[in-house]
Protein backbone atom coordinates (compact mmCIF):
# COMPACT_ATOMS: atom_id res chain seq x y z
CA UNK A 1 0.00 0.00 0.00
CA UNK A 2 2.73 2.30 0.97
CA UNK A 3 4.69 1.34 -2.11
CA UNK A 4 1.63 1.94 -4.30
CA UNK A 5 1.25 5.39 -2.70
CA UNK A 6 4.90 6.21 -3.44
CA UNK A 7 4.52 5.06 -7.04
CA UNK A 8 1.36 7.12 -7.49
CA UNK A 9 2.99 10.19 -5.94
CA UNK A 10 6.05 9.64 -8.20
CA UNK A 11 3.87 9.44 -11.31
CA UNK A 12 1.88 12.47 -10.17
CA UNK A 13 5.13 14.43 -9.65
CA UNK A 14 6.44 13.25 -12.99
CA UNK A 15 3.18 14.19 -14.73
CA UNK A 16 3.26 17.59 -13.04
CA UNK A 17 6.93 18.11 -14.08
CA UNK A 18 6.13 17.12 -17.67
CA UNK A 19 3.24 19.60 -17.70
CA UNK A 20 5.58 22.30 -16.36
CA UNK A 21 8.19 21.34 -18.98
CA UNK A 22 5.60 21.55 -21.76
CA UNK A 23 4.39 24.89 -20.40
CA UNK A 24 8.01 26.11 -20.27
CA UNK A 25 8.64 25.02 -23.87
CA UNK A 26 5.46 26.78 -24.96
CA UNK A 27 6.55 29.97 -23.17
CA UNK A 28 9.99 29.76 -24.77
CA UNK A 29 8.44 29.28 -28.23
CA UNK A 30 5.99 32.10 -27.59
CA UNK A 31 8.85 34.38 -26.49
CA UNK A 32 10.83 33.50 -29.64
CA UNK A 33 7.93 34.39 -31.88
CA UNK A 34 7.40 37.62 -29.93
CA UNK A 35 11.09 38.49 -30.32
CA UNK A 36 11.05 37.74 -34.04
CA UNK A 37 7.91 39.87 -34.39
CA UNK A 38 9.53 42.67 -32.40
CA UNK A 39 12.69 42.41 -34.52
CA UNK A 40 10.65 42.48 -37.73
CA UNK A 41 8.66 45.48 -36.49
CA UNK A 42 11.88 47.22 -35.45
CA UNK A 43 13.48 46.66 -38.87
CA UNK A 44 10.33 47.93 -40.58
CA UNK A 45 10.37 51.03 -38.41
CA UNK A 46 14.07 51.54 -39.20
CA UNK A 47 13.34 51.24 -42.91
CA UNK A 48 10.48 53.69 -42.62
CA UNK A 49 12.68 56.09 -40.65
CA UNK A 50 15.47 55.80 -43.22
CA UNK A 51 12.97 56.38 -46.02
CA UNK A 52 11.59 59.41 -44.18
CA UNK A 53 15.09 60.78 -43.67
CA UNK A 54 15.94 60.21 -47.35
CA UNK A 55 12.70 61.89 -48.44
CA UNK A 56 13.33 64.82 -46.14
CA UNK A 57 16.90 65.14 -47.40
CA UNK A 58 15.72 65.04 -51.02
CA UNK A 59 13.05 67.63 -50.26
CA UNK A 60 15.63 69.89 -48.60
CA UNK A 61 17.94 69.50 -51.61
CA UNK A 62 15.09 70.42 -53.94
CA UNK A 63 14.24 73.44 -51.80
CA UNK A 64 17.87 74.54 -51.75
CA UNK A 65 18.22 74.06 -55.51
CA UNK A 66 14.98 75.97 -56.10
CA UNK A 67 16.13 78.80 -53.83
CA UNK A 68 19.49 78.96 -55.59
CA UNK A 69 17.73 79.07 -58.96
CA UNK A 70 15.48 81.85 -57.71
CA UNK A 71 18.50 83.74 -56.36
CA UNK A 72 20.24 83.37 -59.72
CA UNK A 73 17.18 84.68 -61.51
CA UNK A 74 17.02 87.65 -59.11
CA UNK A 75 20.73 88.35 -59.60
CA UNK A 76 20.36 88.19 -63.38
CA UNK A 77 17.41 90.56 -63.23
CA UNK A 78 19.37 92.93 -61.02
CA UNK A 79 22.38 92.74 -63.33
CA UNK A 80 20.23 93.32 -66.38
CA UNK A 81 18.68 96.36 -64.71
CA UNK A 82 22.14 97.62 -63.77
CA UNK A 83 23.38 96.77 -67.27
CA UNK A 84 20.75 98.97 -68.82
CA UNK A 85 21.76 101.77 -66.50
CA UNK A 86 25.51 101.30 -66.89
CA UNK A 87 25.98 100.85 -70.63
CA UNK A 88 25.12 97.20 -71.21
CA UNK A 89 27.29 95.35 -68.74
CA UNK A 90 25.69 92.04 -69.62
CA UNK A 91 26.37 92.58 -73.31
CA UNK A 92 30.04 93.12 -72.55
CA UNK A 93 30.06 90.01 -70.38
CA UNK A 94 28.42 88.04 -73.20
CA UNK A 95 31.14 89.18 -75.61
CA UNK A 96 33.83 88.02 -73.18
CA UNK A 97 31.99 84.74 -72.68
CA UNK A 98 31.96 84.17 -76.42
CA UNK A 99 35.73 83.93 -76.54
CA UNK A 100 35.81 81.60 -73.57
CA UNK A 101 33.17 79.44 -75.14
CA UNK A 102 35.09 79.18 -78.39
CA UNK A 103 38.26 78.28 -76.48
CA UNK A 104 36.28 75.67 -74.58
CA UNK A 105 34.88 74.32 -77.83
CA UNK A 106 38.39 74.15 -79.31
CA UNK A 107 39.60 72.22 -76.28
CA UNK A 108 36.67 69.80 -76.50
CA UNK A 109 37.32 69.27 -80.20
CA UNK A 110 41.01 68.56 -79.61
CA UNK A 111 40.20 66.14 -76.81
CA UNK A 112 37.58 64.41 -78.95
CA UNK A 113 40.15 64.01 -81.73
CA UNK A 114 42.68 62.55 -79.31
CA UNK A 115 40.25 60.23 -77.58
CA UNK A 116 39.22 57.56 -80.01
CA UNK A 117 36.50 55.03 -79.18
CA UNK A 118 37.89 51.78 -77.85
CA UNK A 119 36.31 48.92 -79.78
CA UNK A 120 37.59 45.70 -78.20
CA UNK A 121 34.49 43.52 -78.12
CA UNK A 122 35.50 41.40 -81.10
CA UNK A 123 39.21 41.01 -80.19
CA UNK A 124 40.79 37.79 -78.94
CA UNK A 125 43.14 37.44 -75.97
CA UNK A 126 46.33 38.01 -77.99
CA UNK A 127 44.88 41.05 -79.74
CA UNK A 128 43.69 42.41 -76.37
CA UNK A 129 47.20 42.06 -74.94
CA UNK A 130 48.62 43.82 -78.00
CA UNK A 131 46.01 46.60 -77.69
CA UNK A 132 46.83 46.97 -73.97
CA UNK A 133 50.54 47.30 -74.78
CA UNK A 134 49.74 49.85 -77.46
CA UNK A 135 47.59 51.89 -75.05
CA UNK A 136 50.26 51.64 -72.37
CA UNK A 137 52.90 52.91 -74.80
CA UNK A 138 50.61 55.78 -75.80
CA UNK A 139 50.06 56.67 -72.12
CA UNK A 140 53.81 56.44 -71.52
CA UNK A 141 54.46 58.82 -74.42
CA UNK A 142 51.86 61.27 -73.13
CA UNK A 143 53.32 61.17 -69.62
CA UNK A 144 56.84 61.75 -70.92
CA UNK A 145 55.60 64.66 -73.04
CA UNK A 146 53.81 66.08 -69.99
CA UNK A 147 56.99 65.73 -67.92
CA UNK A 148 59.07 67.44 -70.61
CA UNK A 149 56.60 70.31 -70.82
CA UNK A 150 56.54 70.71 -67.04
CA UNK A 151 60.33 70.84 -66.95
CA UNK A 152 60.32 73.38 -69.78
CA UNK A 153 57.79 75.47 -67.86
CA UNK A 154 59.93 75.32 -64.71
CA UNK A 155 62.98 76.42 -66.71
CA UNK A 156 61.05 79.29 -68.30
CA UNK A 157 59.77 80.46 -64.90
CA UNK A 158 63.31 80.33 -63.57
CA UNK A 159 64.60 82.33 -66.54
CA UNK A 160 61.83 84.91 -66.12
CA UNK A 161 62.60 85.34 -62.43
CA UNK A 162 66.30 85.64 -63.19
CA UNK A 163 65.70 88.25 -65.88
CA UNK A 164 63.37 90.21 -63.60
CA UNK A 165 66.02 90.22 -60.90
CA UNK A 166 68.59 91.46 -63.44
CA UNK A 167 66.21 94.19 -64.61
CA UNK A 168 65.55 95.38 -61.07
CA UNK A 169 69.30 95.40 -60.33
CA UNK A 170 69.95 97.31 -63.53
CA UNK A 171 67.24 99.85 -62.62
CA UNK A 172 68.77 100.36 -59.18
CA UNK A 173 72.19 101.11 -60.62
CA UNK A 174 70.88 103.32 -63.40
CA UNK A 175 68.86 105.43 -60.92
CA UNK A 176 71.89 105.87 -58.66
CA UNK A 177 73.97 107.11 -61.56
CA UNK A 178 71.48 109.81 -62.57
CA UNK A 179 70.99 111.23 -59.08
CA UNK A 180 74.60 111.97 -58.33
CA UNK A 181 76.22 112.08 -54.92
CA UNK A 182 75.45 114.20 -51.92
CA UNK A 183 78.50 115.92 -50.54
CA UNK A 184 78.26 118.32 -47.58
CA UNK A 185 74.50 118.71 -47.92
CA UNK A 186 74.72 119.54 -51.64
CA UNK A 187 74.21 117.41 -54.75
CA UNK A 188 77.00 117.19 -57.24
Amino acid sequence: MELQGLIDSHFDNRKQEEEELIALKERIEKRRTERSDQQRIRTEKDKERQARIADEKARKEEDRARKMAEDDIMKKKALSNMGAAYGGYLQKAEKGRGKKQTEREKKKKILADRRKPLNIDHLGEDKLKEKAKELWQWLYDLESEKFDLQEKLKRQKYDINLLRARISEHEKFSKKGTKGKKVGGRWK
